[in-house]
């Protein structure tokens, strides 16, 4: 079995909760998405983490009276060779922890650097990361013990073919170019969208939010290929 913690901050949660669960299927992975609201919630029996989007001084602030981001660094720190996917706001998680923790990716990053909420966009991205033949099904649509329900993102058979991934960009954070000192798997156009840094990869836009789950096919198959000792 494995186990996926989810940070419960903000941003789409459910979404990666679902798409989780819908690649798990395709995968014949046996997963259990473990929602992490308190620092409690998270110890060595998860595998593999995911920080969502959303606004990331509103997750620091949010997360204080439970201790969980602390405990999220605590746990990189203790298992360095299990995968996080950091997305959007995870991602400058990942750049610029607190405390003056050194970085979990060496790649430099801007907040906001695309504008406001109404600068907001979809576009073809290009991805070093292999695209997966699924089904796009989603798996969950039953709302939680409070309340939520996983937006409806779509029919990926309706997508025509396409090595392309489609980026959604929502108030998206920018890696600047001349601080990158890791792999780059994701660009639009000349801008580097997603790095990659050992376990760890980072996304400035919202996999979740598509039926590509291949940045979530990514974390189950590096989860997959942990030794017994990481």
């Amino acid at each position: 079995m494995m186990r996926v913690g989810l940070a419960m901050l903000q941003g789409a949660r459910h979404e990666h909760e679902e798409a989780l669960l819908s690649i798990a299927r395709d995968l014949q992975h046996d997963v259990e998405v473990v929602q992490l609201r308190k620092g409690e919630d998270l110890d060595s029996s998860i595998h593999g983490l995911i920080l969502p989007g959303g606004e990331s001084t509103t997750m620091r602030i949010a997360s204080r009276s439970e201790g969980l981001l602390d405990s999220i660094f605590n746990w990189m720190d203790e298992h360095p060779n299990r995968p996080v996917l950091g997305t959007c706001a995870g991602a400058i998680l990942l750049a610029m922890p607190s405390n003056n923790r050194a970085p979990y990716i060496k790649a430099a990053i801007s907040r906001n650097a695309w504008g406001r909420q109404r600068q907001s966009f979809e576009a073809d991205i290009e991805v070093e990361i292999e695209r997966l033949e699924t089904r796009g099904v989603s798996v969950q649509r039953q709302p939680d013990a409070y309340g939520h329900t996983p937006l409806v993102v779509g029919n990926s058979d309706a997508r025509p073919p396409s090595d392309s991934f489609p980026g959604v960009f929502i108030r998206a954070p920018r890696f600047e170019s001349d601080g990158i000192a890791c792999e780059i798997i994701a660009r639009f156009g000349q801008e580097i969208v997603g790095v990659r840094d050992g376990s760890k990869c980072a996304v400035t836009f919202h996999p979740e939010l598509t039926n590509d789950r291949r940045f979530h096919a990514w974390l189950l198959n590096e989860i997959a290929g942990l030794s017994p000792t990481d």
